[in-house]
């Protein structure tokens, strides 16, 4: 994954069969699968891996319950078999999440639904227990012949509020069913590309790049970081950019452009909240519930925190989207309906986030009757550019069949064969996994000389890529980081190894320590002097690297660790003076470090 190497193959042979624009998990996921049939394929994204839509999900790996309504079985049946095969080929990364809907009445829904359904109306409406009765009902048999968790159930009001005291006390019942969630999906992406890459010499990629074509119809990536520009010619474009699709075309075939838009998107925000009272209301399930107006939201167990999301709201520029004080007010207010008797501190929430969702165009007045479904389309520009196949739509449990489609439509252009499936091939740190946990663990722990609770520590994160990491870990001398979960060489491999650029890289992707709310200024100093040091950066580039993510954390992210850790600073030295100490105190890193994540079914 070393950039120079990339443009220096580009400088000497500039030919390539595939260029695909766009590193989100559905152009990491067609690239992975082009890779794995030899296809010289290049790609190239304008930022970072995994660094849009791809980073801004629920973290749900599901089936859609809610697009049932909509009449998109053949969506939902292909989010099934996909979440069930995420289930199996990524276990280090996706694990299955026990999932209730409370419920506030019998029969509503059942008429709106009905004419929803027939497209008579796009109103959303609450729903009903024999709504949902009908829904998971037919959940349970798309799933019938893998059968991989138990079917739905339903409870009582009594039994409900028993088991989840702090629900509102409206509910008359509630249904439990089992979908998925993914501690790390940025992670995926990555291991999608290493697959591809370490398949094929020919495969590879570049971050923080961009493909443009001059006037005279030439094509050249321009490198953001060093400013050089190498032409390369492209027999054929997969443009898997998202919400920015049509801009890409625009840019790339100015004189082409489209008459209509293929994409429309809507924004997602999301809060992650430390509230050990909510946390444990929770009960280790996801909350499926309907506000007042009808959204669905969710709330379950995040990293020790609570993830609570979301709205859904037309854009039309998807850059820098951010969760306003609107979508947060109406997050809380949904939360306050389902959880009444929890007050949410506005210190509690550690961290939020928004995305667009890369939907199709579409004219609806009811943003939640917008298709989530995918498709992939060729655009003939002109006789002088290359044909561009354009993905567009689609949802994060549908990464893979999603690529598997383009990549087929691409072969065929090309006239090639596919030689293999990726169907029931593992992903990245999946491979090989461990039937026998903690005997994997002590074969890893012995020959490295790690401690097993450390090697445990790595495959929570990596699954069996842990033990590469591990064997660079014990090769040098280590050190400890202000974070009790991480350490030095740890640090330096993901920077050496993964494609890091910047500082948000790294402690927004490559690992989870600003989303689960246990980074610190201390660690962010630390780590960034490590990726100074290996980038060779002046003091001047470091600073300005510094003031650069935190405004990013800030502004975007609504996470101020500089004013955080003052005031954790300022606590301590009051708490030394109250001891009749004078010596002040200095706080090393953040929250304690996440507990292991259970994997069983509940």
């Amino acid at each position: 994954m070393k950039r120079e190497e990339v443009f220096d193959g580009l400088r000497r042979s500039p030919k390539v069969d595939v260029c695909v624009i766009g590193g989100g998990i559905n152009g990491l996921s067609v690239f992975r699968e082009l890779a794995l049939q030899g296809i010289n394929v290049l790609l190239v994204e304008r930022n970072d891996y995994c660094s849009g839509a791809s980073s801004a999900l629920s973290r749900m790996v599901h089936g859609g319950l809610r697009y049932l309504e909509n009449g998109e079985f053949n969506l939902v049946k292909e989010s099934l078999v996909e979440r069930d095969r995420l289930l199996r080929n990524a276990p280090h990364m996706v694990a299955p999440l026990p999932t209730t809907v409370p419920v506030f009445s019998l029969f509503s829904g059942l008429a709106n639904g009905a004419v929803r359904f027939l497209g008579l109306t796009r109103k959303p409406s609450r729903r009903g227990a024999l709504a949902i009765k009908a829904g998971l009902s037919i959940y349970d048999f798309l799933t019938r012949k893998r059968a991989l968790m138990p079917k739905h159930q339903f409870r009582g009001r009594q039994a409900s509020l028993g088991k989840w005291p702090e629900l509102n006390p409206a509910i008359k019942s509630s249904a439990t069913y089992h979908d998925a969630w993914v501690s790390h999906p940025e992670r995926i992406g990555i291991e999608l590309l290493q697959d591809g890459m370490s398949a094929n010499a020919s495969a590879r990629a570049v971050n923080y790049a961009e493909l443009r074509r001059d006037a005279s119809g030439v094509f050249a990536v321009h490198d953001h970081i060093s400013g050089a520009a190498i032409t390369i010619k492209p027999d054929l474009i997969v443009n898997a950019t998202g919400g920015w699709i049509d801009m890409a075309n625009a840019t790339l075939f100015p004189k082409n452009a489209l008459s209509a838009p293929l994409m429309g998107g809507t924004k997602g925000s999301h809060l992650i909240i430390d509230n050990a009272e909510l946390l444990k209301a929770l009960d280790g399930h996801m909350i499926y519930y309907e506000n007042e107006d009808g959204r669905v939201c969710i709330l379950f167990p995040y990293l020790g925190k609570v993830l609570v999301g979301s709205t859904d709201i037309r854009v039309d520029n998807p850059e820098n989207v951010t969760c306003t004080p609107e979508e947060q007010d109406y997050i809380l207010q949904s939360l306050a309906f389902v959880l009444p008797a929890i007050k949410i501190k506005p210190e509690e929430i550690v961290y939020q986030f928004s995305g667009v969702r890369p939907l199709p165009a579409s004219k609806d007045q009811f943003t939640g009757r917008i298709p989530r479904d995918h498709f992939c389309t060729f655009v003939e520009h002109d006789n002088s550019g290359p044909p561009v196949l354009c993905m567009i739509g689609g949802k994060w449990t549908t990464f893979r069949s999603f690529g598997e489609l383009a990549a087929d439509m691409v072969l065929a252009r090309l006239g090639r064969k596919r030689s293999l499936t990726t169907e029931d091939r593992a992903i990245g740190g999946g491979r090989d996994f461990p039937a026998e946990r903690d005997a994997w663990i002590s074969r890893v722990a012995g020959p490295t000389g790690l401690e097993e609770q450390r090697i445990d520590q790595l495959f929570q994160r990596y699954g069996t890529d842990a033990e590469v990491l591990a064997q660079f870990i014990a090769a040098g001398n280590d050190e400890a980081m202000p974070h009790p979960g991480y350490s030095r060489r740890e640090i330096l491999f993901l920077i050496r190894n993964e494609a890091v650029e910047h500082l948000d890289d790294i402690l927004l992707r490559r690992t989870t320590l600003a989303i689960s709310g246990e980074l610190s200024l201390s660690m962010t100093d630390a780590v960034l002097g490590l990726l100074a040091a290996e980038k060779e950066w002046s003091v001047a580039r470091r600073n300005d690297e510094r003031a650069k993510f935190l405004c990013l954390l800030s502004e975007r992210h609504g996470a101020d660790i500089a004013a955080q850790s003052a005031r954790n600073e300022e606590g301590d030295y009051h708490e030394k003076q109250q001891q009749g100490s004078d010596e002040p105190s200095f706080r090393q890193g953040a929250l304690p470090r996440r507990g292991d994540r259970s994997r069983s079914v509940q």
